[in-house]
């Protein structure tokens, strides 16, 4: 079988039922309402989504990175015209930090079950995760809010002060520069940034733990490339090379309870894909 029929019958034994319905809608011409329908399942009445959209935070209480997860979804769907999209903005703002960013995590995370490194303070600060990220993805599909612009000045403001960042911030940074439309501002600041942010990345193939490699950085053809074509190349070779007898693709960090090594595998199984597509890495 190929990489898509493997990966199928993998989601079919071990995904979730919304990535299960992703992978019909991107490669099987399947339901795009489907997928829609699953995700507002995961949107709370603020506007938030939780409910383990993030696996690693399993809470019902609506947290600042499963919007980034759901706008993903709405990214790969084209369906940012959803009204689930104004939604998670109004609750955007409602948690936004007078800096003008959203926190990484809110401090009702502790009283949840959750994976040990979600942890923060009582008032923490706005953070580039995942501010950054979703900015960027508002920017990409036009998207008019109140909150985009107050968010968009937080991510330049950090951006201006970044000189050693972690691979988080690294890859929020690389999707805000990639979708934000001021392009000169953008292009000058990834030119100063550029070795900073791939001194984040793992190029070693046999480099092991929770590494991110340039994939993780480049998952399609970037207009603000920060890889050759070359090691473009050996790293999709090697990400075919790891798909699993079972046809799916495992997270590298900690698997700290058994249910979210399936629910991960499942996600990133879609996401995996996604790539290779984009690359042309897929028959058909």
């Amino acid at each position: 079988m190929d990489a898509l029929d493997r990966a199928e019958q993998y989601l079919q034994v071990h995904g979730r039922l919304i990535d299960r319905l992703r992978f019909e809608a991107l490669f099987r011409d399947g339901s795009r309402e489907r997928v829609l329908g699953a995700l507002r399942c995961y949107q709370n009445p603020d506007g938030g989504f939780g409910n383990a959209l993030e696996p690693d935070l399993r809470g019902a209480g609506s947290q600042p990175e499963p919007v980034e997860v759901a706008f993903w979804i709405l990214d790969e769907l084209d369906a940012f015209d959803s009204p689930m999209v104004p939604a998670a903005c109004d609750y955007l703002a409602s948690i936004t930090t007078p800096d003008g960013g959203v926190p990484w995590v809110l401090p009702s995370v502790m009283t949840t079950p959750r994976a040990p490194w979600w942890q923060t303070d009582d008032d923490p600060p706005g953070h580039l995760v995942p501010t950054a990220a979703i900015a960027g993805l508002l920017h990409k599909h036009g998207v008019t809010h109140p909150w985009l612009a107050t968010a968009t000045d937080f991510c330049w403001s950090r951006l201006a002060t970044l000189t050693e960042p972690g691979a988080y911030d690294a890859q929020a940074a690389v999707t805000f520069l990639e979708l934000v439309p001021d392009r000169e501002r953008a292009e000058a600041e990834f030119a100063r940034l550029r070795d900073a942010l791939l001194a984040t990345v793992a190029l070693d193939l046999e480099a092991t733990g929770h590494v991110h490699f340039p994939l993780d950085f480049a998952s399609e053809p970037s207009r603000l490339p920060l890889f050759t074509q070359d090691v473009l190349d050996t790293h999709l070779d090697a990400l075919l090379a790891t798909q699993s007898p079972e046809g799916g693709w495992s997270a590298n960090w900690s698997m700290w309870t058994p249910l979210v090594e399936h629910e991960w595998g499942g996600y990133l199984t879609v996401h995996r894909l996604k790539t290779l597509r984009a690359y042309g890495r897929l028959p058909g």
